[in-house]
């Protein structure tokens, strides 16, 4: 049997500093730590997201995160904190509401480049469980 996993990713930024302070504080993870030319934040299971500030223009990506109920909860209250705009879907689907889809809860928002987050507590339907 074939064992793969996701181990790492670079997501570039306009300011990796801006982005990767965003992304720990609303996800509510530990500061980022220098790694090279990169800004590293750490997961709750070890993989690594590498915040860069590449020398081009680049297009948002969308990048989504399962969490626990709790979690979500905390997202949520600091995303409105922050007054960062949120909605139930891509393409800002349903501004300043969440979703129910898949027996959990969703919300989608933007980080400070343009990349389109996601916040999930149960997977889309037809994915296997993670545990």
């Amino acid at each position: 049997m074939t064992d793969v996993r996701f181990d790492h990713t670079i997501i570039a930024a306009r300011d990796k500093n801006e982005s990767a302070r965003f992304f720990t504080d609303i996800f509510g993870l530990p500061e980022p730590q220098e790694s090279g030319v990169f800004l590293a934040v750490y997961l709750s299971d070890g993989r690594v997201l590498d915040f860069a500030e590449p020398p081009i223009d680049f297009p948002g990506q969308h990048y989504a995160f399962q969490v626990d109920d709790e979690t979500f909860d905390r997202i949520m209250e600091r995303i409105r904190a922050r007054e960062v705009p949120f909605f139930a879907g891509p393409r800002q689907l349903r501004p300043g509401e969440i979703n129910t889809n898949h027996g959990g809860r969703g919300v989608y928002f933007d980080d400070p480049s343009g990349h389109h987050l996601e916040a999930l507590t149960a997977r889309y339907a037809g994915y296997p469980s993670l545990t």
